[in-house]
Order: structure tokens, then C-alpha cells, then sequence
């Protein structure tokens, strides 16, 4: 296989393992949400400190805890990183898998509408027209739930802001990930320690399985960022843009038809126009970056 294909192989097994994890939430949805932050926390600490170790990397880590702006700058990340998974776990095992994967489609669209407002980013008129349809869409989505899609504005809104912040940031992602958990680190254990002295066991079930799924949170947050860095090194980034909606059109398909959500055919048409809004953004972008590979 050339390079290249591994790339593509690496980056569509990075986003399908996000697409399908609302499977492995669903299977541990016994643990309360904050609970189920507070281990992913640790065992990605742990994970990815592993991962850095077995790749020389640690020095890296030893030297940005060592910049006080760094660990400022990593801290605010952890902190936007950590809402993002609290909502995301809580609204999968809430039944709103439908509500995740509509944030994770606005995602890049507002990265760009966040570009304009705070890096003064300027946008062409296709890619001003893909914005419009996509708030369009939030709009009626909006009007046809009754109120505000808060989980999807969340999660779009805390992982844009989060990219963002990581944006500026010094740090590569595997090492910015694991100083932020370990960062975080030292609230998880706190929260654990109080719902253990609450009577509450520790993952919800003492069963060798629940204390197996729930360590299994640090591998399941590491392996697909690790197959993500391995094909990203690899492959395009017109590629790799395209790619990224293959995780959200997943868990859209397992929330509405494996877990039984419940979509109207309107709320679908509204679906819809955000659809018709990335993929106008998507072909846009493709076609600019042609041209320029091309002159």
C-alpha cells in the first residue's frame, strides 16, 4: 500500500472509531456522566503519558508544564474540552445522539465563522452563502423543537472555541491532550473521592466488565486521535476535510436507526439544508485548493 493510502486508511478508521462511539457510551450509560468524565480523564492522562513514553516524547511534556503561559493556555483548553465530553456523554445517554451528531456538523462551519470574527479570516461568497444555509438550518431546527439546540451549540461551540485556543497553542495534539488531562487530573480524583464517600460505587457496577469498559475510556480516546495524527501526516488536507464528516453522518445513522430517535420529516429537511450547506462548503473548498495545486 503507498503512503498515501495508509494515510487514508489511518484518517477513515480515526473517524469511523468517533462515528461508533456512541455504541461504547450506551454500553457503560449506567455511570452517571460526570462520573464517566471524571475516569476519562484519568485513564487518557494515563494513556496518552504511555503513548509518549513509549516514543521518547515525555521531555516535551516535562517541558511545557515547566512554561507557566503553556499551562495557562492548556488549562483553558482542558477546561473547553471537558464540557465538550461531559455534553456529549450525558446527551448519548440521554437518547440525543441526533442533537451530537448535528454539532459535530456545524463544527467546522463555525470554526470558520469564529476565523472571520477572532483571527479576521476573510471568507468568499460560496463559502458566506454555506454559513447562512447552515444557521438557516439551525434556525429551523430550532423553531421545530421548540426551543434552542443547545446540546449541538454546545458541543460545536465549546470544540470550536477549543480549536481555537489549541490554534495558538505550542504543543502538538497528543502531548496538548495529555497535559490537559493531567491537568484536569486532580478534580477528577476529588469528584471521585466524593461519590465514593457519597456510597456510590466507582463506575457503577463492581463487575470485572464495568471496571474493564470504563478503563477502556483512556484507549478509546487515544487510538483514534493517534490513527487521526498518522493519516493527517499522510494525506491532503482538502482530504482529510471531507473526511471529517464521516464521523457525524455515523452517529447519525446509529442514533436513528440502532437507538430509535426519533426524526420528523421536517426536522429532517432541516437536516437537510445544514447537509446542503457542508456540502457546498466541502466542494468550494475542494475546487479552491484544484485550482491552486493545478496553477
Amino acid at each position: 500500500m503507498s503512503e498515501r493510502g495508509r494515510g487514508l486508511a489511518f484518517a477513515v478508521a480515526a473517524y469511523a472509531l468517533w462515528g461508533l462511539m456512541p455504541i461504547y457510551w450506551k454500553s457503560i450509560q449506567a455511570v452517571p456522566a460526570p462520573q464517566l468524565l471524571a475516569h476519562r480523564v484519568l485513564w487518557s492522562a494515563l494513556a496518552l503519558v504511555a503513548v509518549l513514553a513509549l516514543r521518547g516524547r515525555l521531555g516535551e511534556l516535562v517541558l511545557a508544564m515547566r512554561k507557566p503561559a503553556t499551562r495557562w493556555l492548556t488549562a483553558l483548553a482542558g477546561g473547553l474540552i471537558a464540557l465538550n465530553w461531559l455534553t456529549y456523554v450525558w446527551a448519548v445517554n440521554s437518547g440525543h445522539i441526533l442533537d451530537t451528531s448535528l454539532g459535530y456538523f456545524i463544527n467546522p462551519l463555525l470554526n470558520v465563522v469564529l476565523g472571520v470574527l477572532v483571527l479576521k479570516e476573510h471568507l468568499r461568497p460560496a463559502q458566506w452563502m454555506a454559513v447562512a444555509l447552515a444557521a438557516l438550518g439551525v434556525v429551523a431546527l430550532a423553531f421545530l423543537g421548540g426551543q434552542a439546540p443547545w446540546i449541538a451549540l454546545t458541543l460545536a461551540g465549546s470544540f470550536g472555541v477549543y480549536s481555537l485556543v489549541k490554534k495558538t497553542s505550542p504543543l502538538g495534539s497528543i502531548t496538548g491532550l495529555a497535559l490537559e488531562t493531567l491537568l484536569l487530573a486532580p478534580m477528577a480524583l476529588i469528584w471521585l473521592g466524593l461519590v465514593a464517600r457519597g456510597g456510590h460505587g466507582p463506575v457503577g457496577g463492581s463487575d470485572a466488565l464495568s471496571w474493564l469498559l470504563v478503563a477502556a475510556t483512556g484507549p478509546v480516546t487515544a487510538l483514534p486521535l493517534l490513527l487521526f495524527a498518522a493519516g493527517a501526516r499522510r494525506i491532503p488536507l482538502s482530504t482529510l476535510g471531507l473526511l471529517q464528516y464521516l464521523a457525524p453522518t455515523t452517529q447519525f445513522i446509529i442514533g436513528w436507526t440502532l437507538f430509535g430517535e426519533r426524526v420528523s420529516p421536517a426536522q429532517l429537511a432541516a437536516y437537510g439544508v445544514v447537509w446542503l450547506a457542508l456540502a457546498l462548503f466541502a466542494a468550494e473548498s475542494f475546487w479552491r485548493r484544484s485550482r491552486v495545486q493545478d496553477a
